[in-house]
């Protein structure tokens, strides 16, 4: 299964083919099943049931944004603004796991979480993490507002007429709607940025995960809406993957 998986295009083979096995409980029959999905695409932490972020391993449910590394940074960076008895807010939080890596750190703060999709917010929930359905912002208790330390978002930030240039396999089993950030994948950013004055309280700190020259693009957005001290982030090759800004 190994050469077959290998030969399908996965990276670590090796080590797909030994979760399936354990995931299929060392069924031939299953194990079979089980790899000629992922073969076909299906992303693997669908098909066994839970994905690693970090130290944590997660719940996923079939139909969930998956976790990827490049959320590791903004997850480790969050809780460095959180007081130990803090309030923090995650947008689009999906399987939860940069609210569930927030809450490990902090686990005297109250971490809330939002997502407009049930099925992440069941996941989520899964988690461990306090979780509203809603459209950003829209569910979040009404005490958090001017009373946020940290605000932290992965949202949908790919440029809609690059949504093309993602994998194929992405395109085929997930929701396009978890990356479609508009025009300049920007629609969803402006938006938290506009509207986190009304939840984070003088001090409080911003976290977006972004790509690209969005975080050049972004930047006078912030000033606009009365933050400072912006700085971004980046990867190990250099390219910029957040940015971080402090409100009032």
């Amino acid at each position: 299964m190994t050469a077959d998986l290998s030969r399908g295009g996965c990276v670590a083979a090796e080590e797909e083919a030994a979760e399936l096995i354990t995931c299929a409980g060392g069924d031939p029959t299953v194990v079979r099943a089980l790899a000629d999905r992922r073969l076909a695409g299906e992303p693997l932490a669908w098909i066994t049931g839970h994905a690693p972020f970090g130290e944590h391993t997660l719940v996923v449910h079939p139909g969930v944004y998956v976790p990827r590394w490049q959320s590791l940074e903004l997850a480790r960076r969050a809780p460095a603004s959180l007081p130990d008895d803090g309030k923090a807010i995650d947008l689009c939080t999906g399987t939860g796991a940069v609210a569930a890596a927030i809450g490990s750190a902090r686990p005297g703060a109250r971490v809330v979480a939002t997502d407009s999709d049930e099925r992440a917010v069941a996941c989520a929930r899964a988690n461990g993490v306090e979780t509203w359905q809603g459209d950003l912002f829209g569910p979040v208790p009404a005490s958090f507002r001017t009373t946020t330390d940290v605000v932290v978002a992965v949202v949908p930030y790919v440029p809609s007429a690059e949504l093309h240039l993602l994998p194929r396999d992405t395109l085929a089993f997930e929701d396009v709607t978890h990356y479609d950030g508009g025009s300049d994948g920007l629609a969803f950013l402006r938006r938290v940025v506009s509207e986190a004055p009304d939840f984070l309280r003088p001090g409080g700190a911003l976290l977006l995960e972004l790509g690209g020259e969005q975080a050049d693009l972004l930047c006078p957005v912030l000033q606009r809406y009365g933050y400072t001290s912006v700085r971004t982030w980046s990867d190990q090759d250099g390219d910029v993957r957040g940015i971080q800004a402090t409100f009032g």
